[in-house]
């Protein structure tokens, strides 16, 4: 069942990134853009219903629209997870095809499944029978020795003949044997036409490009070349205020807008409700060391939060010392 919100938003998007977009992070995202659609990290099938670990799927409803993504192979189970997650209130389960880690390919998940298509489908069928919201699927444009031409339209051609109508594409292939996961982030060259040519091809599919994407500007540029979607990762992690803080004016074209400044005082109810929960300063704020990215004070910022969150009883005033390093930092500049 599509969802009409999910959709919209898909027009940009943040990666599921594994130990990077918690709920915490996502919290301090949703702070920055009201628009784009964010996802979780990866949560596998198998530790949702033989493990029961429902605590990976805690999110605040201020996130939404967001989407979560789960790992697995087995259709039965992504059904039952798939249930899980929309009893949970999310506004997408998105079906992961894309991550080389060897955790991931000893599971049986993960871009290795580029090899299985037909068993992605049958796994595609059952979540969307079994989901009230949008199943979306996130892949590579191949593995090892494929040749993408001919993989990802046939990949492609089977997720729509399985009900699927909207698609994120990394446009790398990932190299299962040889290269590190961090590797096959950077090292396999990207292939941005052929991307552009999937949608040529498949004029009625929600394609989403992703990989390498470091502007606003750039992701324009594919927005205006005809893609329905962007997906920015490490970017949008690591220079939030350069893509997130303008992404609702540059891509939704929405007036308004907020300050690295603003934000950071809009996370102090949100912090100070995680510690008082006995939560550790260091887990929200590890989020947030690229705030001020490019900006005077930016080191000392990153410096101060870094050293001085991890102390067990930290609280917002460690913020709060480091906002000062801004303000003497932009004093020095003017």
């Amino acid at each position: 069942m599509p969802n009409n919100a999910a959709t919209a938003a898909a027009r940009l998007s943040t990666a599921p990134m594994m130990d990077w977009t918690d709920r915490h992070c996502r919290y301090l995202h949703r702070l920055m853009t009201r628009r784009t659609l964010l996802y979780t990290e990866m949560v596998t099938a198998p530790a949702l219903v033989r493990g029961g670990a429902l605590h990976l799927l805690r999110f605040d409803p201020a996130e939404r629209p967001v989407a979560v993504q789960l790992g697995g192979s087995d259709p039965a189970e992504l059904a039952e997870a798939t249930a899980i997650c929309c009893d949970a209130g999310y506004d997408e389960v998105n079906l992961n095809i894309g991550c080389p880690s060897d955790r991931v390919q000893s599971g049986c998940f993960g871009a290795v499944l580029m090899e299985q298509p037909a068993l992605v489908a049958k796994c595609v069928r059952a979540m969307i029978d079994a989901s009230s919201v949008e199943v979306t699927v996130k892949s590579r444009i191949g593995v090892d020795d494929q040749d993408p031409e001919d993989v990802l339209p046939d990949f492609l051609s089977r997720m729509q003949d399985a009900g699927v109508q909207r698609v994120q594409i990394h446009a790398r292939k990932a190299w299962l044997q040889g290269l590190s996961p961090k590797e096959n982030r950077d090292v396999p060259p990207l292939d941005y036409d052929l991307v552009m040519r999937m949608k040529d091809r498949f004029p009625t599919l929600h394609i989403s490009v992703n990989g390498g994407i470091e502007s606003l500007e750039q992701a324009k540029r594919f927005l205006d070349a005809g893609l329905d979607g962007v997906m920015i990762g490490r970017a949008a992690y690591h220079t939030p205020s350069d893509v997130l803080l303008r992404a609702d004016q540059w891509i939704f074209e929405e007036s308004g807008g907020k300050t690295a400044l603003q934000v950071v005082e809009e996370m102090r109810p949100y912090i100070e409700a995680h510690l008082d929960e006995g939560g550790r300063l260091h887990q929200v704020t590890r989020h947030m060391l690229g705030m001020f990215s490019g900006q005077p004070g930016a080191r000392h910022w990153r410096r101060t939060l870094s050293e001085g969150a991890h102390r067990p009883d930290a609280g917002f005033e460690v913020v709060e010392a480091a906002l000062s390093e801004i303000a003497v930092e932009e004093a020095k500049s003017t």
